[in-house]
């Protein structure tokens, strides 16, 4: 997704590289969403945001692809590259998508950041926003395993930004509780919607207003990171 068609002449562009969570939908999927449709509405129009985020991907299957190697040929010196994986990296039964936390999850991700830096951009690490899963007594569960323990300390080996959305989306959906959190998610009533006439209940994938809300969250880890530039280009 593209914010602006004509971007200011000192335009940078935020790359998203991630999976399902994140990524763009037509209007024959609605109201699902990703968080990368709405981050752009927070910057101002020197920010073009290019959603390359794809439904199924991990952070192996997505450079197996040569998803990320379309991004490093269009990244530029000054651009960002926001990377979010985890919901498939942690498919065992999967292989093609499949990372170990501490070890292959860890290298593929490296690739992003050293790809990254070798075009003088800003790599920036996102952990996993977490699914919606709650305990019989109502506490939102740690959803991803050592996934975000695991980029975290990545981030900080390689002194990479890391926004937390796997902490940030949890303490949201802990607040919101196991009914509200309905309204983030994608649960739809049978004849609710055209697109999903038998109704649906999906823990993983988000409706607008939930995706709006994720996006947001996105936002205030930029502004609690030392993004300088992303953050004077923030709306007022």
């Amino acid at each position: 997704m593209v914010n602006n068609e004509y971007p200011h002449k000192n335009h940078i562009t935020v790359y998203l590289a991630g999976d399902s969570t994140v990524s763009d939908y037509s209007c024959s999927f609605a109201p699902r969403a990703g968080w990368g449709q709405f981050i752009h509405r927070y910057f101002d129009n020197t920010i073009v945001v290019r959603n390359a985020a794809t439904p199924g991907r991990s952070s192996k299957s997505f450079i197996a692809e040569g998803r990320l190697e379309s991004i490093l040929k269009q990244i530029k010196k000054g651009d960002y590259l926001l990377i979010q994986f985890g919901h498939n990296d942690e498919k065992m039964y999967k292989p093609s998508r499949y990372t170990e936390p501490y070890t292959t999850y860890k290298s593929y991700l490296k690739q992003y950041i050293d790809g990254a830096r070798a075009k003088q951009a800003i790599p920036v690490l996102v952990t996993p926003v977490e699914r919606r899963s709650f305990t019989d007594d109502g506490r939102a569960r740690n959803s991803h395993g050592e996934y975000p323990r695991a980029m975290k300390e990545l981030g900080l080996e390689e002194h990479v930004p890391v926004i937390d959305l796997t902490a940030k989306s949890r303490v949201l959906f802990q607040e919101l509780g196991p009914d509200r959190t309905k309204d983030v998610f994608l649960w739809l009533d049978p004849g609710e919607n055209k697109n999903y006439p038998k109704g649906v209940q999906d823990n993983t994938h988000f409706q607008v207003a939930g995706a709006k809300e994720i996006a947001r969250l996105v936002v205030e880890g930029i502004k609690e990171s030392n993004m300088v530039t992303l953050q004077d280009r923030l709306k007022k």
